[in-house]
């Protein structure tokens, strides 16, 4: 019975606390509701479950402190799947508006319980406590022997490398005299090789027990024999240059190189190490000193290196020779011959670089690492702070902010709690101090909330879901972890904020909503959260970001990127945004290089990076888009994923206040100078001032200020208290604090936070005007309200802020964000300068949106220019794109246009063809207009013709005069002399027909050309068949009697020619009536030309001439063919058989040559066609005459002839 003794009395409160009860019998059933309930789980949790099935549920009205820890606990704690199920039912039916969290808190802590009734007594420091902590035992001295494992291995190691380093001396000196050891220097080789002996050896000084002398020889020969060997590197890398530049430099090169120049640069350097040595050694020398607090149970002695800055100074120096030899030695790595080692200097002086990189970023952080290990007072004091920010006010807002990442720790034997290895995000802070200046601000305003204080408490959440819960209950519950439990408190918590990331808020709202208690989410805006089904009290503060993926799409356009790459992270949020990258992309025909959607367990799980980094690479894209919440910025830099990535990737990032913390390394890092898009927010006036002035004696109840004095600035609390402070800078102020620490520039999480607070209070003004039945506060008397009774007025929030700017917590009416477009340049530790470059205003008219200053963007170190991110280089004017099968459409091949065809632009998928009048130039991107072109007198061609006909014409004519001249001879007599007067001038008019095809043609040329060229050949070689039948029939004669004698007397050969000549004529008459000839032009034959030529208008007239004239000379040659063996001394059958075939031979080359080519060329062919003709039937007739009228006039008589005949009587053979 006395088991059930608590679930009794129970079950008699449940009775008593109803829904109607006044206010003082509701504290009275809070606080016996905290007895009975405490010895109920003393009593075990079978106790707990029973009760579950007796004591009925409470109401909503109830506002009891502590009602919804048990809802929360049950949510985080890991139980066993059957017992966490039976408790979850237990506690939901029983004490979901009625336990208090401090139950549940006893349940994780009750082990803690017994270390917090006693005093323990500390140790001195050169003793610790055993691990029974009831002794304090000695502690045993420890430094790097060289009889421990490590020491003897660093040992062996160093005489090892020592040996190495003698044989290659050795080598060296044994081919001394060889083209390799010559080469760069052999002195140069030698002192190198001896000063790396020196480094290896002098590397034993920091092995064995310290000791003044070793402390001091330590750093100082590190430092003499590190800068004669770095030094050497760099006379070496200078020698190099020197030569090959003596052939190209003059006598001044070749002067430096034979005076030795190179070689001073040892001794020089040196001298400078000896002088900074000699400053270190006599202002402040390494000495001998104990650590007692690194390594439990052992004093640590070891090498104070006194100046601290003296060492970052040789440091220093020895990494800017590095760099010099690196720089050098690279300048010179392409340069030619055989035996050239500037390509190996180069990677020595690179290895020495990473290095000495590596050695003072491992210093600094041991440094920063010395900085963080307090004294026992101050880590006494920091434990028995709350690890929040706290200020008092009627009313509270409670602030959960990302800025500590947890791990375990083993406990102090003083502390009050287990505490947890934290690693604090200290540029988050500026959150903090954003909520605290606004509500400053607002308690300052009189015209805002009159007679109320606002207060806040502000803490961290870690990356741990049970402490994000843990902090939640303990702030809304104004408890700390003793069981101390009281229904009232000084303030009332009407609104938390939360955030950054919308997962982070998610967690919080699970709870929260339960109690229909407002939430404010500071950080981007979220599109889950916006799901009011779901989350009915979250508010989020930030516009919209609709316009986000549009406004990365136009940065790609402006640069004309085309091939990019995408990481996004596999939650709600990248799964939003992506359909719409995925839509601006293809709109703009931007195609993704690679499209990787990350989980979070990417990270965590054992992922092969090379691999995925190889994936990356293989797509050569020179930019890469990465979207993603805070967590996944954080774990994407935590984890190697980003070293292994390329320097020349453009980043193009949504997110900056993550890079603000993680960036703080050097620029060779991968993600140096990325392109980050952040909301544009307005300014917010005395902000930057109050962050300068804040310290913790202004803020004594903000744990995290207290942590930054003690880590960065060396104070420490007096011994008498731990409000107090000693030994602080004067005037310290986060304003020291290095950007990758603390940024000074307000960060758009702390502008919205800014606006949050602002937003409660104008809520709460309105709420408390509205209620008449509101008690007035300030006078001792508690404010009396449900923070759900803010909701209606949250909604309806839309105000302007101090700075400008519009508040609107209504999604139906919320602006779409406006972004600063910023570059985030990262120099050596502590130096970055974030430098806006543009701003993207969804407000701008289209097309003026995006507007950027490409003069101000540093991109990374390895692009010299606007870097270009393309699948195919654009296809420019003059080409067209080709796709390439199986591929993206940004992956195409270039291929000319065609002939005629233009691309004035770049990436045409067609080209254009030109106007008839117009050409395309060479490089096919411009329509010219086209020039008009014939067969022109003026031009060679037709200048040559003209010329031919010319003089053919002349030389028909001197044969005329010598005929003329010779008329009664035998042989001008002899067949016909009539004919050959007018075969004579029907082939000077033939020659001379030929000019009316030259010039520019008209109707009249174009008529005249066809019908004389047709009327004057028929006439010639009707002529030519005339004599040929006259010389047939006048061998007839004797053979045939009176009928051919007839034939011959009567002239009848005479009429062949007006026959043949009238048939012509009526075939060109026809001609000319049915189709005449006409001018026309030709665009498409000569390029860049318009040929302007006679168009014979009907071809088959055109070859029925042709066809007539060809017949007739077939006639001719066959008749002439049959007579060639007539005997007669005069007998030209055999000449008019030859000029037939040369005739014939011309016109039926003629007709292949005329149709295979085009424009005026073709008018040039029958130009020769007509001279050649012409030319033959002169040469090959009247060449002979001429020949024996003028060479041999013996045989153009009748004595000659007689005389022939008579020899060839007499020789018949």
């Amino acid at each position: 019975m006395k088991m059930f003794a608590p679930c009794q009395f129970l079950l008699l409160l449940s009775r008593i606390c109803s829904p109607t009860a006044s206010g003082a019998l509701t504290q009275m059933c809070c606080r016996l509701e905290a007895m009975a309930a405490t010895a109920a789980v003393a009593a075990g949790s079978a106790q707990i479950c029973l009760l579950a099935w007796i004591f009925p549920l409470w109401p909503n009205s109830l506002y009891c402190e502590g009602t919804l820890g048990v809802n929360l606990w049950l949510r985080t704690v890991h139980w066993s799947t059957d017992t966490a199920f039976y408790m979850r039912v237990c506690f939901a039916s029983s004490f979901s508006y009625a336990i208090f969290p401090e139950l549940l808190i006893i349940l994780w802590f009750k082990h803690q319980l017994a270390s917090y009734w006693e005093q323990c007594v500390r140790c001195p420091d050169h003793q610790y406590a055993n691990t029974e902590k009831n002794l304090c035992l000695l502690k045993s001295e420890s430094f790097l022997d060289s009889r421990d494992p490590l020491g003897m291995t660093l040992g062996c190691l160093a005489l090892y490398l020592s040996a190495l380093n003698t044989a290659v001396i050795g080598i060296f000196t044994k081919h001394n005299n060889t083209p390799i050891v010559k080469a760069n220097n052999r002195a140069l080789s030698y002192i190198l090789l001896i000063s790396f002996n020196c480094c290896f050896l002098c590397s034993l000084l920091f092995i064995g027990h310290p000791n003044t002398a070793t402390c001091v020889l330590q750093q100082t020969t590190f430092g003499v024999v590190f800068t004669v060997a770095v030094s050497t590197v760099l006379a070496k890398t200078v020698t190099v240059v020197l030569a090959f530049s003596v052939t190209s430099s003059g006598r001044r090169m070749q002067w430096l190189l034979v005076s030795g120049m190179p070689n001073f640069i040892i001794p020089i350097c040196m001298l400078i190490q000896l002088i900074l040595s000699g400053i270190w050694l006599g202002t402040s020398p390494p000495f001998v000193d104990t650590d007692a607090h690194s390594e439990h149970g052992h004093i640590i002695i070891l090498c104070n290196k006194g100046s601290a800055t003296a060492f970052y100074c040789v440091l220093g120096y020895l990494g800017s020779l590095a760099l010099a030899s690196f720089t050098v030695a690279f300048l010179a790595r392409n340069l030619p011959d055989t035996f050239n080692e500037a390509k190996f200097l180069t990677f020595n002086a690179e290895d020495l670089c990473v290095v000495m990189r590596y050695l003072v970023r491992l210093s600094l952080e041991i440094k920063e690492e010395e900085k963080y290990v307090c004294s026992l007072s101050e880590e006494e004091c920091l434990l028995n702070k709350k690890e929040i920010a706290y200020m008092s006010g009627d009313v509270s807002i409670t602030g959960f902010f990302p800025l500590s990442y947890v791990t375990a720790k083993r406990p102090h034997p003083k502390a009050e709690r287990y505490p947890d290895e934290v690693s604090y995000n200290f540029n988050n802070y500026q959150f903090i101090l954003a909520l605290a200046f606004a509500v400053e601000e607002i308690n300052k305003n009189p015209h805002l909330l009159p007679n109320i204080t606002m207060g806040f408490s502000a803490h961290s959440h870690g990356i741990r879901y049970y402490v994000l819960y843990k902090n939640l209950v303990l702030s809304l519950s104004g408890k700390d972890f003793i069981l101390n439990y009281d229904c009232k408190r000084e303030s009332q918590t009407v609104v938390t904020l939360t955030g950054p990331a919308g997962q982070i808020s998610s967690q919080y709202a699970t709870v929260l909503d339960l109690y229909r208690f407002p939430q404010l989410n500071f950080g981007r805006f979220d599109p889950v959260l916006s799901d009011h089904r779901l989350f009915p009290s979250v508010y989020q503060i930030a516009p919209k970001d609709t316009s986000l993926a549009f406004a990365m799409v136009s940065l790609m356009v402006h640069f004309s990127w085309k091939w990019v790459g995408l990481l996004i992270s596999e939650d709600e949020n990248g799964l939003w945004m992506l359909p719409q990258l995925r839509e601006e992309m293809n709109k703009h025909k931007i195609c993704t290089a690679f499209e990787h959607i990350l989980p979070l367990s990417f990270f965590h799980e054992g992922t092969d990076y090379v691999s995925f980094h190889q994936k990356i690479r293989n797509s050569l894209t020179n930019v890469v888009l990465l979207y993603g919440d805070n967590e996944f910025m954080v774990n994407l830099l935590n984890v190697h994923l980003t070293r292994f990535l390329s320097l020349r990737t453009v980043w193009v990032i949504n997110s900056l206040s993550t890079f603000l913390y993680m960036m703080k390394y050097f620029l060779l890092h991968s993600l140096h100078a990325p392109l980050i898009f952040s909301h544009h927010h307005g300014e917010i006036s005395g902000f930057n001032n109050f962050i300068k002035t804040a310290n913790p004696s202004k803020y004594p109840k903000d744990y995290f200020l207290a942590l930054v004095w003690i880590r960065f600035f060396n104070c420490t609390f007096s011994e008498s208290s731990c409000i107090t402070w000693k030994n602080c800078p004067a005037n310290a102020s986060l304003e020291w604090l290095p950007r990758y620490l603390f940024d000074m520039d307000m960060m758009e999480e702390s502008y919205y936070i800014y606006n949050a607070v602002y937003a409660v209070a104008q809520a709460l003004h309105e709420m408390l005007i509205g209620q008449a039945e509101a008690q007035p506060v300030g006078n001792g008397r508690k404010l009396q309200f449900s923070p759900s009774q803010l909701h209606p007025f949250l909604k309806n929030i839309h105000f302007n802020n101090p700075a400008g700017d519009q508040v609107i917590l209504d999604e139906t009416k919320k602006l779409v964000a406006e972004y600063d477009i910023v570059n985030l340049c990262n120099f050596p530790e502590g130096l970055r300068q974030v430098m806006k470059v543009g701003n993207f205003s969804p407000y701008a008219p289209h097309g003026h949106q995006l507007s950027l200053s490409n003069d101000n963007i540093e991109w990374p170190i390895s692009f010299t220019e606007t870097p270009q991110s393309v699948c195919s280089e654009s296809c420019g004017p003059g080409f067209r794109k080709s796709p390439q099968e199986g591929k993206f459409v940004c992956c195409f091949d270039c291929i000319p246009c065609p002939e005629n065809e233009i691309s004035n632009a770049t990436d045409l998928e067609q080209c254009v063809r030109c106007p008839d009048h117009q050409y395309a130039n060479t490089e096919k991107n411009l329509c010219l207009l086209k020039s008009e072109s014939f067969l022109d007198s003026r031009d060679p061609l037709g200048m040559t013709l003209v010329c031919l006909a010319l003089c053919l014409s002349a030389l028909t004519t001197a044969v005329i005069g010598i005929f003329t001249k010779h008329n009664n001879t035998p042989i001008v007599k002899a067949n016909n002399r009539a004919l050959s007067y007018i075969l004579l001038i029907s082939l000077n008019c033939c020659f001379l027909c030929s000019l009316l095809f030259i010039g520019h043609p008209n109707t009249a040329t174009c008529v005249l050309q066809q019908t004389t060229f047709g009327v004057v050949f028929t006439v010639a070689v009707s002529t030519v068949l005339a004599k040929t039948v006259t010389v047939v029939l006048a061998f007839s004669v004797t053979s045939s009697g009176r009928r051919m004698r007839w034939l011959l007397v009567s002239g009848m050969p005479n009429f062949i020619i007006p026959i043949c000549t009238l048939i012509q004529l009526i075939l060109s008459g026809i001609w000319l009536g049915t189709s005449p000839p006409f001018v026309d032009t030709d665009a498409h034959s000569e390029h860049g030309h318009i040929i302007i030529l006679c168009n014979k208008g009907s071809a088959t007239a055109f070859y029925c001439v042709l066809g007539y004239l060809g017949s007739l000379a077939l006639a001719s040659f066959t008749v002439a063919f049959l007579a060639r063996n007539l005997p007669d001394t005069f007998n030209e059958a055999k000449f008019l058989t030859f000029s037939m075939l040369v005739f014939y031979s011309v016109w039926v080359t003629f007709l292949p040559v005329y149709h295979s080519t085009k424009g005026k060329t073709m008018v040039a062919v029958e130009v020769f066609s007509i001279l050649a003709s012409s030319a033959g039937l002169l040469g090959c007739i009247f060449v002979p005459k001429c020949y024996i009228i003028l060479l041999r006039p013996e045989r153009n008589s009748l004595h000659g002839i007689r005389g022939k005949t008579h020899a060839e009587r007499n020789n018949p053979f």
